[in-house]
């Protein structure tokens, strides 16, 4: 049975350095893939930010690998909307309007690459790790076991932390829903469980 890996990479890295507490080595991740789990081939989507040559480079040395393709966008920068709310003066009763800044989302936007790719080896007798908890590829996932993919193994976190009383997940429900709807081949394997094997030591 042929297996092949896709991994979103910025999700999966904010998987693990906001939920999980580490970073990816891509390097070690490849290797576990390639040799631990068996995967035939394993396909990596992430946009990159100009100027970040150790990620280049990290990318770069995957791409010359047979058993791996590496498929990258430069990295797109944007302001996300700033928020207004409302605050009332215990004081005086007045109402104040305040600003909070939202900061910059970066993106590189590989979901096209990663739907064509994994319906291209979704075939009969097949089985696919797919590191994401997005739930946008909540259909890819069903296409796939429509085609006759064994198996979908999702590679993310279940964890919830609260962050300023809101609750940050990364395994969308819509993914979740896929548990049950199709038991037995689609199931979630915990990222955190792979921590001493893809952890990238940092000095």
């Amino acid at each position: 049975m042929d297996k092949y890996a896709f991994i979103d990479v910025r999700n999966a890295d904010a998987t693990t350095s906001e939920l999980c507490g580490f970073y990816i080595d891509w390097g070690k991740l490849h290797k576990h893939l390639i040799e631990r789990w068996g995967c035939k081939q394993a396909f990596y989507y992430t946009g990159i930010e100009q100027g970040n040559d150790e990620e280049t480079k990290e990318f770069d040395a995957l791409s010359r690998l047979d058993s791996s393709v590496a498929r990258t966008k430069p990295m797109q920068i944007y302001k996300i909307p700033d928020r207004k709310i409302s605050v009332v003066c215990n004081k005086c009763g007045e109402s104040v309007v305040d600003t909070i800044d939202m900061g910059y989302k970066r993106k590189g936007n590989c979901d096209v690459d990663l739907t064509i790719d994994l319906l291209e080896n979704a075939k009969s007798e097949t089985e696919m790790y797919l590191f994401t908890g997005d739930g946008d590829f909540a259909p890819l996932v069903r296409k796939a076991i429509e085609r006759g993919v064994s198996k979908v193994h999702i590679v993310s976190s279940d964890k919830v932390i609260m962050r300023a009383g809101i609750p940050n997940r990364r395994l969308s429900t819509k993914i979740k829903a896929l548990f049950k709807e199709f038991r037995g081949k689609v199931d979630l394997v915990d990222i955190d469980s792979l921590r001493d094997r893809i952890k990238k030591d940092i000095i």
